[in-house]
Formats: structure tokens, C-alpha cells, sequence
């Protein structure tokens, strides 16, 4: 009888189980070197970005940028939280969807609530490496007649994992006006 109820628990704690694929974490927390360069004005400054993986398939997220635009005292703020969804698909490929709420405040003049929705791959390849691609859209509210337009978008990256815990992640950010945010830093992951 015992061994029955041993054999009924697991089985019923095996959805509950953690559902990443192989070699990748939703538990991290990163420091970053962030750089902006479109036709409107170039900046950098720096950034903070984490995760954390909660029921089997499930993540919350944030990241926060600071950059100063070239030439001027003026500061871009940047943020975003929300909620991710992975899938394994593959031994070392998660398939994710992500939904954020966004904020975009030139420090000058007006800031911009919005949301992004983006859907993707990740890929590990064994313990020391890791890709990701992304296809996502934005869309900031309108305020005091000033309308941003929503994009589209594409975002790519990789980590160089250095052991168990520590990595380099670097990404890229592009939209369909060519406009592109780097980032690059330290991801401590557990």
C-alpha cells in the first residue's frame, strides 16, 4: 500500500516537474552594457534584466536601460515586466512566448505606456552555449496627440556560457526601419 501511494505521488507531481529543455534556465539575473543606434539619435548607457521560472512552464520577467542620447544631458529610460511561456520542443529547444507591459520615458517630455508580444526559439548547445531568435510586436498609447507606431520587430542572441552558474549574454534588437539596441553583459544563472 505504501509503495502505491509512493508510486501515485510522484506520478502526480510529474506535470509539476520543471519543463525547460536541457541546458537552459529561466533563473537568471544580468547586468548590461546597452547601446541604441537609429536614425533619430544614437545613446548608451546600461541595463538590468532577470527571470524567474515559476510552475512548469512559466516565467516572469523584467529589464530596465538607462542611456544618455550622444551630445546632450538628455536620458531614455526603458522598461518592461511580464510573463513567458516555454515549451520544450526538442532535447536542448524551448519554443517561448512572451507578453510585457512597457514603459518608454525620454526623461524630456512625454513617456509612453505600451505592451510587446514575441514568440521564439532557444537552443542550447550542451552546457557552454545557447542561442535564442525572436519575432515580436510593440505598441505604445497614444498621449497628448503624439502616437508612436507600433512595429514589428526581430531579436537575436547568444550566451557563452563560462560554468554552471556564470555566462556572457549578447542580443540584438532590430526593427523594420533598421533602428538597433545591443546589449551585452554577465548573466549569473542558478
Amino acid at each position: 500500500m505504501k509503495t502505491s501511494l509512493i508510486a501515485l505521488a510522484l506520478a502526480a507531481a510529474l506535470p509539476f516537474a520543471a519543463s525547460a529543455a536541457e541546458n537552459l534556465s529561466y533563473n537568471y539575473a544580468e547586468a548590461d552594457y546597452a547601446k541604441t543606434d537609429s536614425d533619430a539619435f544614437k545613446a548608451d548607457g546600461w541595463g538590468v534584466k532577470g527571470s524567474y521560472g515559476f510552475l512548469p512552464n512559466f516565467h516572469a520577467f523584467g529589464e530596465y536601460s538607462r542611456q544618455e542620447i550622444d551630445h546632450t544631458n538628455l536620458k531614455l529610460d526603458q522598461w518592461k515586466v511580464g510573463v513567458g511561456y516555454n515549451q520544450e520542443i526538442a532535447n536542448a529547444t524551448d519554443f517561448v512566448a512572451r507578453v510585457a507591459y512597457q514603459k518608454l520615458d525620454p526623461k524630456h517630455g512625454l513617456d509612453f505606456n505600451g505592451y510587446s508580444a514575441e514568440a521564439g526559439i532557444r537552443t542550447a548547445f550542451g552546457p557552454h552555449a545557447e542561442v535564442y531568435g525572436m519575432v515580436g510586436y510593440e505598441d505604445y498609447a497614444k498621449k497628448h496627440g503624439v502616437n508612436p507606431d507600433g512595429q514589428w520587430y526581430g531579436r537575436i542572441g547568444g550566451q557563452v556560457k563560462l560554468n554552471q552558474n556564470w555566462g556572457l549574454n549578447g542580443e540584438l534588437k532590430m526593427n523594420r526601419h533598421g533602428d538597433k539596441e545591443y546589449t551585452v553583459g554577465p548573466r549569473f544563472s542558478w
